[in-house]
């Protein structure tokens, strides 16, 4: 399916971004790693950064190729380091590393985003989110969470929320749009992966619990892989600014309380 193709890919030392790496490689790609620490196999086709902050960013563009097929933007943290630390890697890094990359994608290429279930109240949220999302560059983002009202508390689902809206922005921005590059978000519920427990103390056990009884089971890595393999393959040359709920049913669970069917 991926035959040929070069992938970036962020978060590559453990969990989900591990699994994506291997299993891109065992289909025909080759595959850019980028993780703060190094993963068991670094190879020469790893690159030791921090996407938290613009030096760090910057630092990393660097070391890239001029072209690639896609950016998998799987690196993430649970909120466990605070709402600004977090805001920082989850969505305004991110944001910043992407649309610094962007004219390196070849035209019909692809970004994937993962996102999380726990980003689901964006609709909700929404004058915040669109405020947030609003702010340009990477800002100071101590100063824009006491503008918005933001708590420590909420780092990491606020962080998912501007992540899902950003995604369907970017996929109508002429920075994208204008080469045909798609801009798509998978959003998984409870994995079984290393910050699960950290998870647990930002979330907490209930609500953790309850995510998982709903569906009768955590995901793995490899539940979540071959999706955001998937929407960055030419397979899904059609799918743009949408958001794969890759969660064994739990986004359907929420709607029918919220929504009551």
């Amino acid at each position: 399916m991926n035959l040929g193709k070069t992938f970036v890919i962020t978060g590559v030392s453990s969990g989900i971004g591990a699994r994506t790496a291997e299993l891109a490689i065992a289909q025909g790609a080759d595959v850019i790693g980028i993780d703060m620490k190094e993963p068991a196999s670094a190879g020469n086709n790893f690159i030791k950064g921090d996407l938290s902050s613009p030096a760090g960013i910057d630092a990393v563009v660097k070391q890239l190729p001029q072209r690639f097929d896609a950016l998998l933007n799987v690196a993430g943290v649970s909120g466990k380091i605070g709402a600004e630390a977090t805001l920082a890697i989850n969505f305004y890094g991110l944001r910043a590393f992407t649309e610094a990359l962007a004219p390196r994608i070849r035209e019909g290429g692809s970004v994937v985003n993962v996102a999380s279930i726990a980003g689901y109240g964006w609709r909700a949220n929404l004058d915040r989110a669109k405020a947030m999302v609003g702010v340009q560059g990477f800002p100071d983002i101590k100063a824009v969470m006491e503008k918005n009202g933001v708590g420590n508390e909420i780092g990491y689902p606020l962080s998912k929320e501007l992540l899902l809206l950003w995604t369907q922005k970017a996929a109508h921005e002429v920075l994208f749009k204008g080469r045909g590059i798609r801009v798509n978000a998978v959003s998984p519920g409870p994995v079984e992966t290393q910050i699960l427990k950290e998870f647990r103390s930002v979330l907490g056990d209930e609500r953790v619990d309850s995510d998982i009884s709903r569906v009768g089971r955590a995901a793995t890595a490899s539940d979540i892989a071959p999706v955001i393999l998937f929407l960055a393959s030419d397979a899904a040359r059609w799918i743009n600014g949408a958001n794969i709920a890759n969660d064994g049913g739990l986004e359907a669970s929420i709607n029918a309380d919220v929504l009551g069917f």
